[in-house]
């Protein structure tokens, strides 16, 4: 029986946007300086992001994209996050909580973007769909896929269980899935693609040691 979700919004993840996102480490080194940042954030087309996820970017496609500094231009240590989707998962086991129709209203503000859609009520299905769709994306620009699929754990992200798939470089970590928002609440979720180094943990465990795997996810994609 498929999983319960109060709201999506999403807007598409392309080819050419995970481009952008893999090119930004060895992109031209911009200094952690407001303006300098500013200038190249105006010459892509992209523009600050303060509501929906506080310091982040709105990229030139739509997208949020995070990183660990104010510049996520040219450095190869840092981790970005580019969020495509938002979702408002049913808690079944907390309806006083989690199942609060106020929380309708941010899922309402990322539906209200240029170029997002949204989906009221839906399913887990509808977000396995939307996660799909970006992995066909990835795959379009690495021209292989992914090395790693698995479902989603509570240890991960709260919500139901949704696919994680995993794409390694000679230096960085693609994890394509879900992620707890990490905003004043907590309580939604971000479907997203991460660009993190490798150095963030170890090698990727076997298939069949979940914990080791969630571990693993979780020290890539975890901000």
């Amino acid at each position: 029986m498929p999983f319960p979700v109060h709201a999506l919004a999403h807007r598409p993840l392309t080819a050419e946007a995970v481009a952008e996102l893999l090119e930004l480490p060895t992109a031209p080194h911009v200094p952690e300086n407001f303006d300098a940042v500013d200038t190249v954030v105006q010459q892509r087309g992209w523009r600050w992001e303060h509501e929906l996820v506080c310091e982040s970017f709105r990229t030139a496609q739509g997208h949020v994209l995070c990183s660990d500094g104010m510049s996520p231009f040219g450095r190869t240590d840092a981790r970005t996050f580019l969020v495509f989707a938002e979702l408002y998962p049913v808690d079944p086991d907390d309806e006083s909580v989690v199942n609060e129709s106020w929380l309708l209203g941010l899922v309402d503000d990322w539906q209200r973007q240029p170029g997002w859609t949204g989906h009221r009520p839906c399913t887990d299905h509808d977000c396995e769909t939307v996660l799909a769709d970006a992995a066909q994306a990835v795959t379009a620009h690495l021209g292989t896929a992914p090395e790693r699929t698995v479902l989603s754990s509570a240890a991960v992200v709260t919500g139901p269980p949704l696919t994680h798939r995993i794409w390694r470089t000679s230096t960085h970590a693609l994890v394509l899935g879900p992620h707890a928002d990490n905003g004043p609440y907590g309580l939604l979720t971000h479907l997203q693609l991460s660009c993190t180094p490798l150095s963030c943990g170890p090698d990727l465990p076997p298939a069949d040691d979940e914990d080791a795997l969630a571990g693993w996810i979780t020290a890539h994609v975890d901000w």
